[in-house]
């Protein structure tokens, strides 16, 4: 029976091979793309190609760290550890979440931008360079009002940049890791504080099963209920957006 098997599949291998090598019996007609005019330096075309997809494949990252996006999908990700629900909610959903309230708070700063540069631009009224020159003043001041002094002055000395008389004269490579810095620290310091209701709950649980003499049942089991009771009670998600949008005001 194995036998039989055997030479059944060697027989439908050796059809779909005979198919296969039949279906590429004729040659393949060549393709050619050219990029770029004929006057380019031999290379330039794929080099720029290249340099683009690399900036397409940066771009995200970059953007990430320009908006308020990381602030807000790390507070939103100590909410669901503190809550100890697991995977509840999704990471689809809390990115997703996270996107929308970026998007929320950044229309003004992006509009700014669809206004001084992009669309210009597109009428033809500034160069490349000016339209990017002009979209990143918008971006700078955005970063600039959440960025700390000390933060700042780290990549300012590091660098030895002469102090800038507004936010305007500092160089976008300062104060996007500089910005970046900050958001960290806020976005931990407001984790802690949605850590600690859920901490004092989590310690009362331990502290009844330990005096009831429960020593072997698990205190999260117990605790997790209460959680989510009191998290829903206080609104949870309503405080937590609030006090995210509240801390982009200062």
């Amino acid at each position: 029976m194995n036998k039989k098997i055997l030479l059944s599949l060697f027989a439908i291998q050796s059809i779909v091979l005979l198919l296969h090598s039949q279906a590429y019996a004729e040659p393949l007609p060549s393709i050619n793309l050219d990029i770029g005019s004929g006057d380019e330096a031999p290379g330039t075309s794929a080099l720029s190609l290249l340099l683009i997809i690399t900036v397409l494949s940066v771009a995200p990252a970059i953007l990430v760290l320009m908006t308020s996006f990381t602030r807000i999908v790390i507070v939103l990700g100590f909410v669901r550890t503190s809550l100890g629900t697991q995977q509840m909610p999704p990471n689809q959903v809390l990115i997703g979440l996270a996107m929308f309230l970026s998007f929320f708070i950044m229309a003004p700063t992006l509009g700014q931008v669809n206004e001084v540069a992009l669309q210009p631009y597109l009428k033809g009224e500034l160069s490349q360079t000016e339209a990017l020159s002009k979209a990143a003043v918008p971006m700078k001041k955005f970063m600039f009002n959440q960025t700390r002094e000390k933060d700042l002055l780290l990549f300012m000395n590091y660098t030895k940049t002469e102090k800038p008389e507004t936010y305007e004269d500092v160089p976008i490579t300062v104060i996007v890791p500089a910005y970046a810095l900050s958001e960290l620290r806020t976005a931990f310091q407001m984790g802690f504080m949605i850590f600690i209701p859920f901490l004092i709950i989590d310690m009362v649980v331990a502290s009844t099963l330990m005096a009831m003499g429960m020593m072997m049942l698990p205190p999260v089991m117990i605790s997790l209920p209460f959680k989510i009771l009191l998290f829903v009670l206080v609104d949870g998600w309503y405080l937590i957006v609030r006090s995210l949008l509240l801390s982009f005001n200062t």
